[in-house]
């Protein structure tokens, strides 16, 4: 029971409405380059670089599926989607012990990268839209830069939502 309220299961919830509900307040009416940037993937993406593949894994789901009751997609397509990001993202975090911010943002990129172009492909294996166009050579790297981006503003709140503490650096003793 203690491990309910000390895990990130009661942040996730509270920070995942609050990223949900500027992704279709904010960005969803102002588009760049007529894509709509994905606030919650970016969030998503860097929750995984500050803390893990797993812990990637655990926001990309938790956070698609409240994409998924919010919106008109398929149960589980964007659960989907940005749990294949947030892996990504802290696969990548494995091969540094505590990355900086602009590797984070590397790991960011990467991550929303894969976690968009996760979308249409999972969209057209469910048979929700047609097959995969051109507009996805301008949607993939508009989103994966712009979550690269907010990665150094969202690397913070990612971290506390999963419960990540920074790791401490001590000199050893002889």
């Amino acid at each position: 029971m203690r491990a309910f309220f000390v895990g990130p299961f009661l942040r996730l919830l509270p920070v995942g409405l609050l990223a949900l509900s500027i992704q279709r307040v904010v960005f969803a009416h102002h588009p760049v380059h007529d894509v709509k940037l994905q606030f919650v993937l970016a969030l998503v993406v860097a929750a995984g670089a500050g803390g893990g593949a797993d812990r990637g894994a655990v926001a990309g789901f938790a956070l698609g599926l409240m994409y998924d009751f919010s919106g008109n997609t398929p149960l589980g397509l964007m659960a989907l989607a940005y749990g294949l990001g947030g892996i990504v993202a802290g696969y990548l975090h494995s091969f540094t012990p505590d990355p900086q911010w602009w590797l984070a943002s590397i790991f960011a990129v990467l991550g929303a990268g894969v976690g968009e172009l996760a979308v249409p492909v999972a969209e057209t294996i469910t048979g929700e839209s047609g097959w995969i166009t051109r507009d996805i050579f301008v949607q993939v790297p508009v989103v994966a830069l712009a979550a690269g981006l907010l990665c150094p503003l969202l690397l913070p709140v990612g971290r506390w939502m999963m419960g990540v503490k920074r790791k401490k650096w001590k000199a050893m003793t002889e």
